[in-house]
């Protein structure tokens, strides 16, 4: 049996950095052209563009998360759905690099899906995505079916919600835990059937952006977001918050911490990298706060490096000196 299966998306990466990608910051002019957040990654058109970084590589939810837990020690398999391609073939050598077994579900269609990442100076990056294989999971597709795990880690890039219903039944079915990273397609939803996901779900990560957005309450008040976010969810909720750190309650007490402040090369992989660290030491029965320094730690490491897999921490590295000392609170709720 293994420890955990992750269910998501699996591509094809491919990394360019150049000094010449400049991001560009002015609200008021670019959110009229339709940029909502007032900032745009800039080249110069027309022009050849000389690239200093090209790094090709594998991520997408499942397969970062899946490597997070086999470096963990833990026995990680992976449902990802790719093309009948080199870059699917890829993506199944790899991972078994890994110790992670796949379980692909094969597009005889859509080609594998692939990224391409444009990496600036300063570590902002903006990602070019072609779903392709990884998009289109359907019920008759997701099996459990030789498949036996304790936990499941959930990354759904774009899955349908009906095709979610079925697999979270399913799993829940077979006594398997749940933990899940939803993406912005289920953050969008309706809130009553955001409910029916969260309500049953034991551990949910989000980051604040998205909380906010789940909850339909203001990004600045923060309290007001969690308390609500923490009302939805059945299990765990755990929100991070950049810079400022994660939150996290269990319905009675909460728990928050800081971050380690390294330098940032590279944002990719951050999530994936926290919410796949915090659970790992979920699974192997550490405390809250063991799960907060883990998922922390991975994830910083994650954003010192290129690439959302390059960084990934090993159980033996969290010994290391540089994750210790990091302050967890808690209160009563």
């Amino acid at each position: 049996m293994l420890d955990v299966i992750t269910i998501g998306t699996a591509t094809k990466d491919i990394y360019l950095g150049s000094p010449l990608f400049k991001v560009l910051r002015d609200p008021e002019h670019l959110k009229r052209m339709g940029f909502k957040s007032g900032e745009a990654e800039c080249f110069a058109l027309g022009s050849k563009i000389e690239v200093e970084t090209f790094i090709p590589t594998i991520g997408g939810g499942a397969v970062n998360t899946s490597v997070t837990f086999a470096r963990q020690g833990l026995s990680a398999g992976a449902v990802i759905r790719i093309g009948r391609d080199t870059a699917g073939n890829e993506i199944i050598r790899e991972l078994k690099k890994e110790n992670v077994k796949s379980f692909p579900i094969f597009d005889s269609k859509n080609k594998t899906g692939y990224s391409t990442l444009l990496l600036t100076s300063e570590g902002e990056r903006t990602v070019l995505v072609y779903r392709g294989a990884s998009h289109g999971l359907t019920k008759k597709e997701f099996s459990l079916h030789a498949i036996h795990a304790r936990w499941a880690y959930i990354v759904p890039g774009t899955i349908e919600y009906g095709v979610m219903i079925r697999i979270i039944s399913l799993l829940k079915k077979n006594k398997i835990k749940i933990a899940m990273n939803p993406s912005r397609y289920y953050v969008e939803l309706p809130e009553i059937k955001v409910k029916k996901i969260l309500g049953v779900i034991d551990v949910v990560i989000v980051n604040r952006e998205e909380a906010s957005d789940v909850t339909k309450i203001p990004y600045a008040n923060i309290k007001g977001i969690f308390k609500k976010f923490d009302e939805l969810v059945h299990g765990l909720a755990v929100m991070t918050d950049g810079p400022k750190g994660v939150y996290v309650s269990d319905g009675i007490n909460m728990w928050n911490a800081g971050i380690f402040d390294f330098p940032i090369l590279d944002r990719t992989g951050a999530g994936d990298a926290f919410g796949s660290g915090f659970v790992s030491a979920l699974v192997r029965g550490e405390n809250i706060p063991e799960c907060i320094r883990v998922g922390t730690a991975n994830a910083t490491s994650v954003v010192q490096k290129i690439g959302a897999r390059e960084g990934i921490l090993r159980k033996s590295d969290l010994s290391l000196k540089k994750w210790k000392g990091l302050s967890v609170h808690s209160k009563k709720l």
